[in-house]
């Protein structure tokens, strides 16, 4: 976004409520499948923004998500669950086409954009048009792949209509009692909006407190083991004596899943057309490799503050990783 930093002043949250997605890509890395990587939705913020022109006077710096349907594109019978695929159109001579392993989901989402507003978007008023504009930006764009549908015929308007709102004052260092109570009443009214439905966010903590527990009993356990470990349900079987043998559940603090949360570099960086299949000869190449670590699906009620919510990038020159970030914290 071409905006000069001294026009941007005044701190927003830009509410799309209850966007329907459907045919969605579930195979969110190569290793994990289900709900979409956050990295597909930090992507959209980034060709969102570059959609709007200089004149919209916003800029978006962090993204949440929030899921309040998902119906995953699979077969229900038996344990076993496979993607339901799609038989492509035979060749022109005649021949069957191969299949394409593709995963699908249909989803309902609320996006919730950290941004900074220029004066001229200050006025109530113009909010509520900048708002209705991104919508209708947005109803143009795919989300992780999948189309934007309308809403269904039933939904009234205050469940599907863009909120701009500016973020109260609140002093990093020393805010006073008052800004507290007015940014907890603020954030309270609009996370209720955001009920029913489950927030993702980061519990890198977690895995490093899973990591050295396992490390615990056997130093040669790596990050790897940890990760899988949380990956999956892990029973054991206590023995009392002179009592049936009784299997146990590990515990987990909440609803954790594994997720991709970015990008880490396999090669240098070449020139751009220099490798052959590349889409883009205009940009720069670089071959890369998955990250991994943990989230958590939870209740928006249960995240005390707009930062535990939101979704920022970063890129690490020297060790060449492009990652998401989450600020959420038990504390």
């Amino acid at each position: 976004m071409n905006i000069e930093a001294n026009e941007l002043k005044h701190r927003a949250v830009l509410v799309l409520p209850h966007i329907r997605v459907q045919n969605a890509n579930a195979i969110s890395s190569p290793l994990t499948w289900g709900f979409p990587a956050i990295t597909a939705f930090t992507g959209l913020m980034i060709a969102l923004e570059r959609r709007l022109s200089r004149d919209a006077g916003i800029a978006l710096y962090g993204i949440g998500v929030i899921c309040h349907g998902f119906e995953a594109q699979v077969t229900t019978d038996g344990y076993t669950r496979a993607f339901r695929l799609t038989r492509n159109p035979l060749k022109a001579n005649g021949e069957t086409a191969a299949i394409v392993e593709e995963g699908r989901v249909h989803l309902e989402l609320t996006l919730v954009f950290d941004v900074v507003l220029t004066d001229a978007q200050r006025g109530e008023l113009e909010r509520a048009a900048l708002a209705k504009r991104i919508a209708h930006e947005l109803a143009g764009m795919r989300i992780a792949g999948g189309s934007v549908i309308p809403p269904l015929p039933n939904t009234t308007q205050r469940f599907i209509r863009p909120i701009l709102e500016l973020v109260p004052d609140l002093n990093e260092e020393t805010p006073d009692e008052n800004q507290i109570k007015n940014y907890q009443t603020w954030w309270r009214r609009l996370i209720w909006r955001l009920l029913p439905g489950f927030a993702l966010v980061s519990r890198d903590d977690v895995l490093q407190a899973r990591l050295a527990e396992l490390q615990a009993n056997n130093p040669t356990v790596s990050v790897l083991d940890a990760w899988l470990d949380l990956s999956r349900w892990n029973s054991c079987a206590g023995m009392p004596e002179d009592q049936p043998v009784e299997w146990v559940t590990d515990k987990r603090v909440g609803w954790i899943v594994p997720i991709p949360v970015g990008f880490a570099a396999l090669s240098d960086l070449h020139s751009p057309g220099t490798v052959k299949g590349a889409r883009d000869t205009k940009t720069p190449f670089r071959f890369v490799e998955t990250v991994y670590s943990v989230g958590e699906w939870m209740s928006p009620h249960r995240i005390k503050k707009l930062e535990d919510l939101i979704w920022v990038t970063d890129f690490d020159t020297e060790k060449n990783v492009y990652r998401c970030y989450n600020a959420f914290t038990t504390k």
